[in-house]
């Protein structure tokens, strides 16, 4: 997976409850963890600069699906949950939003100190993937949020997103070093949205003419650059629709927790006790570490591993979200003492969802399944942030675990 781009997320304001925050961190970080351990740093920088991956990725963790709020509550429970653990993951995270965005410079040139990384070189690259989307490709997005996430080698991911009051939508920009060959000649993989006409891009290969005489370039209309586009433009509409979700995937993971000749088989090989919701959220998440990058395309199914924190499909299954932190966190100790089983189960979830994958027939109800889990959501403890109250998780849950 290598790559990048960027998405364009309706603006959505609102807060994520300590109850969810703090369950996002654990999870992220396990999920994190396995993704470093099997395909090392570069794997997971590669991951996070995929806008489609980090899209389902902060679906899976409970955020709303489509919203621009996914981009600062995600990156925030990174920062806090990878940071502490930095010196064994070999991944640091700085910036944020807003005053924290500010504060780049100081954390890498702090991070460089303890790696011998060349701080320098890595502020030059915090500040001029932030000229470049701020100011060389004028597209009416106002940077608010810049997070900068590098590896103990020096590969680096940026995540930044820019704010269209005219429009109401945010637009996310991803980028990864791998990728980079220069700053100022064509450093995206593309630049898509909504038409709204010429748009003014210095960093285009064709305007350095114009970098030269320093003369303004006006950039080819997006449009013509679709057979190299990565990015992803997401819908208003608040709630999660059957046209937002690619049903027959939706359809395995239902089957691989729920049939029988497939219920019998899972528990063997992950652990006793682990009821079918809880497989069906496993196998999302499984997705999220093995799936290739064209199985992201629909980031609204991965809602279903947990719901969304305003209710949307369904509210956050906490219970169902406990008992994949604890599944995960086995897992990982298991592999730390050299126990492959409980990886190799984990791995099995998405192997075995790919090829149930093939044989579904015909398509789920999506409507059908967020009606179920809204009914039951009860059963599996299920909250949203008008809730109320603001909770911690139980001390058997917190990120000392990891």
């Amino acid at each position: 997976m290598k790559r990048s781009g960027s998405a364009d997320l309706p603006l959505h304001g609102g807060r994520v409850p300590v109850w969810l925050a703090r369950r996002m961190e654990t999870l992220g970080l396990a999920i994190s963890r396995v993704i470093v351990d099997e395909y090392g740093t570069q794997g997971f920088l590669s991951r996070i600069s995929d806008p489609f991956w980090f899209q389902s990725f902060g679906a899976a963790l409970g955020m709303d699906w489509h919203s621009s709020g996914i981009t600062t509550s995600v990156m925030g429970a990174l920062k806090r949950a990878l940071n502490p653990v930095a010196t064994e993951l070999g991944l640091y995270v700085c910036g944020g939003r807003g005053k924290h965005s500010r504060k780049t410079p100081v954390e890498l040139l702090s991070i460089a100190e303890q790696t011998g990384l060349d701080g320098h070189a890595l502020v030059q690259a915090s500040k001029l993937a932030a000229k470049v989307d701020n100011s060389l490709i004028q597209d009416g997005y106002q940077l608010y949020q810049h997070s900068f996430i590098v590896s103990q080698q020096g590969q680096w991911a940026i995540i930044q997103q820019g704010m269209n009051q005219g429009n109401g939508m945010a637009r996310r920009y991803h980028w990864l070093s791998s990728r980079v060959q220069s700053f100022v000649l064509d450093p995206h993989t593309a630049i898509e949205g909504h038409n709204q006409g010429l748009l003014l891009n210095l960093s285009d290969a064709r305007a350095q003419p114009a970098q030269n005489a320093i003369v303004d370039f006006i950039a080819q209309n997006p449009d013509q650059q679709l057979s190299e586009l990565r990015h992803l433009v997401m819908d208003k509409n608040h709630a999660v629709l059957a046209r937002h979700v690619r049903s027959k995937r939706l359809a395995a993971a239902l089957l691989l927790a729920h049939e029988k000749q497939y219920r019998d088989f899972v528990p063997l090989i992950l652990q006793e006790g682990i009821g079918p919701r809880t497989i069906q959220s496993l196998a999302l998440v499984s997705e999220l570490v093995y799936g290739e990058a064209t199985r992201f395309d629909d980031p609204a199914r991965f809602s279903f591993a947990h719901g969304g924190k305003d209710g949307h499909p369904f509210p956050v299954l906490t219970k169902t979200y406990d008992e994949t932190i604890e599944t995960m966190h086995q897992m990982i100790n298991k592999a730390r003492l050299e126990h492959s089983e409980r990886r190799a189960a984990f791995r099995s979830l998405h192997q075995l969802a790919q090829s149930i994958e093939q044989q579904v027939k015909p398509d789920v109800d999506t409507q059908a399944v967020i009606d179920w889990e809204k009914k039951h959501a009860a059963q599996y403890d299920g909250r949203t942030v008008f809730d109320g109250t603001d909770t911690k998780l139980p001390c058997s849950k917190q990120l000392s675990l990891f």
